[in-house]
Formats: C-alpha cells, structure tokens, sequence
C-alpha cells in the first residue's frame, strides 16, 4: 500500500510547488489572492440563509484551487458590473462568479474555461400553452440585461418566429435573474432566461413551479477571469485548474452540486464567442 500511496503524495505535491512556483512575485508574497464574487446566482454562487456564508460551485472550486496554488483565497463580494473594471484596476486578483466567456470581455480579461451550459428558456408550471421555445413568439420574455442573453433571445426571435410569419418575442431587460424570476411569478412575463445550469436547482427548490422549455438555445463557457497585464497568473491557475480535472478533485466538486453535464476534461482560454 505505501509503494503506491507515497508516489501519489509525492507527485501531488511536486506539482503544487511547480504551479506555486509559477505564481506572480506580488502574489507569493502576498500568500492570499483576491476573488470576485456576486453571491446570486445559485448553484454557481449564492448564500446560505442558515449561516450568511458564501456557497456554490465556483466557492468550492475556489478554495480548492488557491489550495492548489499554496496560497489563501480571499472572497470580495461586488456589483457585477464592477467586476471587469475591478480586475483591471487591480482591486481583485480574479472574477470567480459565474461569469461567460464573451469576445467582448475578452478585451480586458483572460478566461479560464472551466465550465460549459447555455442560456435556456424556462416558463412557470401552470403556463399549460407555453411547452416550447416556439410558444413564445408574440409572448414577453425576461433575462438579465447584464449578460449577452437579450440579444440571444432577440436573435433566436428573428429565425425561429419572424422568419416563420409568427410576432417576435417580446424581450425585457432585467435586473438580473432573480429579479427575471420575480417579475415571471408575478405574471409580468410570460418566460424567462437564464442558464441552463441553474434551473435544475430551481425546480429543485421550487417545487412543481418552474419547468424549461426545450434545450438551450446555444453553448458557452463559464471562465475565471483574469487581468490581460498577468498572464503569469493566467497561466498558473489554467495548470492548476487542468491538474485538478485530471486527479478527480474538478469531478467531485461538481458532482456536488448535480453540474456533471457542463464537465470540460480540456481547461481552455478565451473559448468565448
């Protein structure tokens, strides 16, 4: 037993002295690296109400990483939209929340592709006449107005209902997906968006309240942003994330919170379109 256990430990921990190596000066100094987070976005990121502490996907996959990285990880709650300008001004090592990989965000940001969903199109139960995409030509649809998810719907729309002869989709911007989800239960829109890797906890917690309406309507990454001036840093966490995947540790975590299905086996950068 000790023949195999004792390679193993050695090999874990001449890899996490290589990516600790790997690290920014200013950072192993510093032994602490700085996260962004926005705490609403359940199962990726939220709070739980039983003790005000920072939960989800991306706070388990951030502890294990700076663990990874031989360094503390300290957790910074912000507006989503200070989050890139943030990063560039240096207040924040890292965005840890969430957030998908655009060609536009890839302007000031290096993403580390660590997950894969789509923005998917989700309706309350009762709406017995709305089981499909193609249902909601004509209807009012809610998302974020912060994310890319209003042009997607509008896009889809223009192919799926108008080019068909059928009225477009009415889209309506929102605050984020919560308050998206406020304004559908209160009847003030008829569906909503948000990613598909969120409803299954939804329904899970709301029972028979909400149901989705076919697949997600395209595929993005989920990336852990960082600084274009640190490439070093982009660099170390990208190894450090890609060991994690390949010993197990990415695996479990996800398996967790029920998110298996948006696994990558390949840690990518700037995959967004």
């Amino acid at each position: 037993m000790k023949k195999i256990l004792i390679p193993s430990l050695l090999a874990g921990l001449i890899a996490s002295a290589s990516v600790f190596a790997a690290l920014p000066a200013s950072l192993k100094d510093k032994g602490e690296i700085t996260a962004a987070i926005v705490p609403n976005y359940p199962p990726m990121d939220f709070k739980d109400t039983s003790t005000n502490t920072l939960t989800g996907l991306d706070v388990d996959l951030g502890n294990a990483l700076a663990e990874r990285l031989g360094v503390k990880i300290k957790w910074q709650e912000t507006a989503f939209e200070q989050m890139v300008s943030g990063l560039v001004t240096k207040r924040f090592d890292i965005i840890l929340s969430g957030m998908t990989d655009t060609a536009e965000r890839q302007k000031s940001v290096t993403f580390i592709d660590y997950f894969a969903s789509g923005p998917q199109l989700y309706t309350l139960t009762k709406n017995a006449d709305l089981n499909e995409p193609a249902d909601l030509c004509g209807k009012k649809v809610g998302t974020s107005r912060r994310t890319t998810w209003p042009a997607e719907i509008a896009a889809w729309s223009k192919e799926n209902c108008e080019a068909k002869g059928k009225p477009a989709i009415i889209v309506s911007g929102s605050e984020g997906s919560a308050d998206a989800r406020a304004q559908l239960r209160q009847g003030r829109l008829d569906a909503a968006m948000q990613g598909s890797e969120t409803i299954p906890y939804l329904m899970s917690q709301e029972k028979d309240t909400y149901k989705p309406l076919g697949l997600a309507i395209s595929k993005q990454f989920t990336g852990l942003g960082v600084s274009k001036s640190n490439p070093e840093l982009a660099a170390a966490i990208a190894e450090a994330m890609q060991a994690m995947v390949d010993d197990g540790t990415y695996g479990k975590i996800l398996k967790k919170w029920e998110l298996e299905q948006g696994a990558v086996t390949k840690v990518g950068m700037n995959q967004g379109q």
